[in-house]
Parts: C-alpha cells; sequence; structure tokens
C-alpha cells in the first residue's frame, strides 16, 4: 500500500497524473464532452435529417479526439470516409426515400425507456472494463511510433479489413434498398 501511494506520488511529481493535467488533455476532456453532446442530440432528434447532420458533428468531434492522440492518419479518414462519404450515403438514402424533413412521428417507437436503460447499462459497461484495463497504465504520445501511419495502416489491415469490407457491402445494400424503396412508391403513385 505504501508503495503505491509513493509510485501515485513520483507520478504526478513527474507531471503524469490527474492533479496536474496538459492542456491536450483538458483539450481532449472538453471535445469528448461535446461530442457527446452531439451524440446524445443524434439519437434523441425526431428530424432525420438534423439526427445526419448532428452525426456530421459527432464524427467530426471522434476526428479531432483522433488529432490530439496524434493519430493524423486515422483522423483523415476519419473526416474522408465517416464525415464525407457515410453521411453524404445516409442524407442520399434519406432524399430517395422521400422521408420527412421535418418532425417525424414514426421516428418515435416508444422505447425510449428500455433504449436509455440500456445504453446506460452498456456505458457503464464499457467505462468499467476500459478503466479496469488501463488503470495503471500511463501511455507516452510522444514517441515516433504511436498513431504513425506504417503502424496504424499495419494494424488496420492485418486485424480489421473483414469488419471494414462487411460495412461497405451493408452500406452499399441500404443505398440499394433506398433506391428500390423509391421506385416502388413512384410507380405506386401512378
Amino acid at each position: 500500500m505504501m508503495l503505491a501511494a509513493q509510485g501515485a506520488a513520483r507520478l504526478a511529481a513527474e507531471g503524469n497524473g490527474f492533479l496536474s493535467p496538459t492542456g491536450v488533455e483538458v483539450a481532449f476532456l472538453l471535445v469528448g464532452i461535446a461530442t457527446l453532446g452531439a451524440a446524445v442530440i443524434t439519437v434523441s432528434t425526431r428530424q432525420l435529417v438534423h439526427a445526419a447532420l448532428w452525426l456530421v458533428v459527432t464524427l467530426g468531434g471522434l476526428a479531432v479526439e483522433y488529432l490530439l492522440l496524434t493519430a493524423e492518419f486515422i483522423a483523415w479518414v476519419q473526416v474522408l470516409i465517416y464525415v464525407g462519404s457515410v453521411v453524404v450515403l445516409l442524407l442520399f438514402g434519406l432524399m430517395l426515400t422521400k422521408a420527412p424533413i421535418g418532425r417525424s412521428p414514426d421516428a418515435d417507437s416508444g422505447n425510449r425507456p428500455a433504449a436509455v436503460a440500456v445504453a446506460v447499462a452498456a456505458a457503464g459497461a464499457l467505462v468499467w472494463v476500459v478503466v479496469d484495463a488501463f488503470r495503471t497504465t500511463w501511455i507516452n504520445l510522444d514517441g515516433p511510433a504511436q498513431g504513425s501511419t506504417r503502424v496504424s495502416g499495419e494494424i488496420l489491415f492485418r486485424h480489421w479489413v473483414l469488419p471494414f469490407e462487411a460495412l461497405s457491402v451493408l452500406l452499399l445494400a441500404a443505398l440499394v434498398g433506398a433506391i428500390v424503396l423509391s421506385r416502388k412508391s413512384g410507380k405506386e403513385q401512378r
């Protein structure tokens, strides 16, 4: 117990502790709070187009978080792929299906309390797992390997190729479905 207290005091004295946050850590926290607020608005708004636009703010906030973690390549991929392509694809699908632009009563299924309970439980479990896993770990972001394109590319193409390809097929299927729905409604009007 005494050694742990001495270790914590040594880390705080070195500037690596919660008692002396750096400017990057403060900025990370503030951007994280703004991103969380935008995400809550994204899932709670009843206007579909506004939800898509708040999703742009949420994904942009994540890109800023990646920049603060010195992962510039991932930040630019976040902006180009998710903010640029996925949100445009979502908006294109909304426009093709002639979704209502204003308030949509169909967007509320009445399961809001259950959804909030599941979201709070999932967030609590995620925070608990991350804090428990990295409680005593300090990551030095000043090293050259952190966030470099080489390291990020190796991790991305070694472990995450299949999920990214599955997501692209899913988005393509959603776009094809939106086109089919828009054509069916056009035939029904005639």
